[in-house]
């Protein structure tokens, strides 16, 4: 029991939970104090510049410099108060982590002294060196230079260094110096601005009192915690994120026994202790509870504005990494890190909310109300419809290809679950025959639209395989992988159905240009919609076979490789709704097709190269090693004369060299594979052999490994297995 397996086991073994302390306050009263919030502002800025920062906020507007001079003051006294030492603009670059290039708050005069200094200029704007993040062919490498720039919608917090000090870290939008964007928050802020305008335009038909709408989102993030030894202990899961050989314990979740069941001890701490610092920082986290593999989990926020949503979905992920640590845990937020248990998604909860406290996505009980959910629910699931393939490309990613389809999470197939009852109600909304309406007449129950009242929140039941579902108020898009940025996602949601109320809107304004009846006009588009999209809508089993063969003969697409899916970003219908509505121009989603494609043919390139080295340095060694020992037993039980009792070791001989041939001519076989791939110029090209040719080897080779795994002497096996990975204590 020498090897480092062994040693990481007992380490893990031993440990123990640690005790967290927690807050004398209540929450009330330490919620968002690393924030520099908005009873902060009210609190430290004058009057006027609190007005005008609040208004821009509102209204998507620009802070002048004079203003952003008073505003950097007040953060600076306010960060340095709380131990801050360092400022940042925290950006969201498409490498999909996040990162910040730290700045003292002082600075030297011409005599050598040291003076604070923190000025609005510093505020608004940064230049990091932009040479090394990806820009997919939008600028040469030489060229550095990129700006980033203050996001006031977002609140700047105060990072913990664990050395004592603090950063106050300022959320920033992150464009090249020719004013392309080069991060993930740009684009998602345009098209957020593209909706509010788009559904408060539909809006005003209702209700003119409606004069902003703010996409929300709770994006419910899932993953896994392992040992920290024995998470070094495993090269795959430092290098890749994911083991690419383990074979499945006896026990896993076969018994159903994990989902919501009691937290262990050591993974408890942890999270009461992220959730601590979570608060501080004003991210409403409210949920924990086990999932449904062993060693894994999920955390869940209360709903807000999306791009407050989408920066905090980020932070949470980066604190979550360095609390972990602090309790010698990892967390693994990689979609599918063990084979033949649930991977993990991050549910992204989607809806709709005006500045009238309306939730646009919410029955009633109202007919007035009724008509206008039904208008925003059908012009959703028309954009659903019409765009499905583009809303499969921005979930598309090398970790996501493991998870989809399989056996927990939803398929490729872009579909949507309303629910029977609401289903039912569209369908008799599309099979009425018109009507006339004399005046005087209640508009709404002359409609038949006095059927729809009853339709009450949570009246009818989940469907955990749709990958867009319905649940009473809001979408949950499930497809969204665990380790993504959701700003990809809601940036293409978003988009989609600003698009789509804006097709909405010229269609009813050119009926009541002709003089139609407001209502009438609106549920006659209704009925053409929902006539048009509702092949898109399923309530079965979305893992089932029979719903594969449905949806081909339903003509929805299936696109199950990561390759075949980023390249709908780059049809000509994808790069005109980006343009039309002012979110992309055509260089910038062009360069997000190439560095996601990039990012994929690395992520598969470093996980060959480790399988490569793990079969053949770790497990050949180790089985041949074994080998010999076991030859030695079998030549003395002969030379005793138990030749027959010396046969089953033979066999076992016969076995392991079998294997280990495979082994080798697979592990070459794919090193050749990955030679002619990184021959092919073609990103596109280059990207699908990976997705093939490459990638086609890992399942034979892992079948072989973790045959291995079963014959080889357990004291002598190299890597952790998964029976001691996935039971963290």
């Amino acid at each position: 029991m020498s090897n480092f397996r062994f040693k990481a086991l007992e380490i893990a073994q031993n440990r123990q939970a640690m005790q967290v302390a927690a807050p004398t306050e209540r929450v009330g009263d330490f919620f968002g104090s690393y924030t520099f919030n908005n009873e902060v502002m009210r609190t430290l800025l004058s009057p006027e510049a609190y007005l005008k920062v609040t208004e821009a906020i509102n209204t998507n507007g620009q802070i002048d410099r004079g203003i952003a001079d008073e505003v950097a003051s007040a953060m600076k006294s306010w960060a340095t108060s709380k131990g801050a030492t360092h400022y940042t603009h925290w950006f969201q670059p498409l490498t999909g982590e996040t990162a910040e290039k730290h700045d003292a708050f002082f600075d030297i005069t011409f005599d050598g002294k040291a003076v604070e200094k923190f000025k609005g200029s510093a505020l608004v704007q940064q230049e990091p060196d932009a040479s090394s993040f990806p820009n997919g062919g939008l600028r040469n490498t030489f060229e550095a230079r990129g700006y980033t720039g203050w996001d006031p919608s977002s609140p700047a917090f105060l990072m913990d260094n664990g050395a004592g000090g603090k950063t106050l870290c300022i959320p920033s939008v992150f464009i090249s110096y020719t004013g392309e964007a080069l991060d993930y928050k740009t684009p998602l802020l345009k098209a957020l601005n593209a909706l509010d305008k788009a559904a408060t335009a539909v809006c005003q038909y209702f209700d003119r009192n409606i004069t902003k709408v703010t996409p929300t989102l709770g994006p419910e993030q899932e993953y896994f915690v392992v040992d920290r030894a024995l998470f070094y202990a495993r090269p795959d899961l430092v290098l890749a994120g994911r083991t690419l050989f383990g074979h499945a314990p006896a026990r896993g979740q076969q018994l159903e026994d994990h989902y919501f069941g009691s937290i262990p001890p050591r993974v408890n701490a942890f999270m009461v202790d992220f959730e601590f610092e979570s608060m501080k920082l004003g991210m409403p986290v409210r949920t924990r509870h086990n999932e449904v593999a062993p060693g894994q989990f999920e955390v869940a926020p209360t709903f807000e504005e999306v791009n407050l949503a989408v920066d905090h979905n980020a932070l949470l992920m980066d604190l979550m990494e360095k609390i972990a640590e602090k309790h010698n845990l990892k967390v693994l937020f990689h979609e599918k890190p063990f084979a033949g248990v649930n991977g993990s998604g991050k549910h992204n909860n989607w809806s709709m909310g005006t500045n009238t406290g309306v939730n646009l996505l919410a029955p009633s009980t109202k007919p007035k109300e009724s008509l206008r959910f039904l208008t925003f629910l059908v012009n959703v699931v028309k954009a659903v419809h019409d765009n499905a393939d583009l809303l499969r490309a921005s979930i598309a990613s090398a970790g996501n290809e493991h998870r989809l389809g399989a056996n927990e999470a939803p398929p490729a197939i872009v579909s949507i679950f309303l629910g029977e009852a609401l289903t039912q109600a569209l369908n008799d909304l599309e099979t009425k025959s018109e009507v006339t309406v004399n005046k005087g007449d209640n508009v709404y129950y002359k409609l038949g639209l006095n059927r729809i009242p009853s339709l009450m929140r949570d009246n009818t039941d989940r469907n955990r395989t749709s990958p867009f579902a319905f649940t009473g108020n809001k979408f949950e898009f499930r497809a969204v992988g665990s380790s993504a940025n959701s700003a990809s996602t809601m940036t293409v949601l978003n988009a989609i159905v600003a698009d789509q109320l804006n097709k909405f809107k010229f269609d009813l304004d050119a009926r009541l240009a002709k003089g139609e009846k407001k209502e009438l006009a609106i549920v006659d588009i209704l009925k053409e919609y929902y006539a048009n999209s509702k092949r898109i809508l399923f309530e079965g089993n979305g893992y089932s076979d029979e719903w594969v063969e449905e949806a081909a003969r339903r003509g929805l697409s299936n696109i199950k490789s990561s390759p075949d899916a980023l390249g709908i970003f780059v049809q000509p219908e994808s790069l005109a709704l980006f343009e039309r509505t002012g979110i992309m121009n055509h260089a910038e989603v062009e360069s997000r097709y190439e560095i996601e494609l990039e990012k994929y043919i690395k992520n598969v390139q470093i996980e060959s190269r480790v399988m490569g080295d793990l079969a053949m340095n770790h497990v050949v060694s180790t089985a041949l090693k074994y080998q010999n020992k076991l030859a030695e037993t079998a030549r003395n039980l002969v030379e005793l004369g138990m030749t027959a009792e010396a046969e089953p070791i033979k066999d076992i001989l016969r076995e392991i060299s079998t294997r280990v041939m495979v082994i080798k001519k697979g592990v070459e076989a794919m090193i050749e594979s990955r030679k002619k791939a990184n021959n092919v110029l073609d990103t596109g090209e280059r990207a699908k052999l990976y997705a093939t040719e490459v990638k086609d080897h890992f399942d034979l080779i892992r079948y072989e490994v973790d045959k291995l795994e079963e014959v080889v002497d357990d004291e002598d096996w190299p890597l952790v297995k998964y029976r001691e990975l996935l039971f963290v204590k």
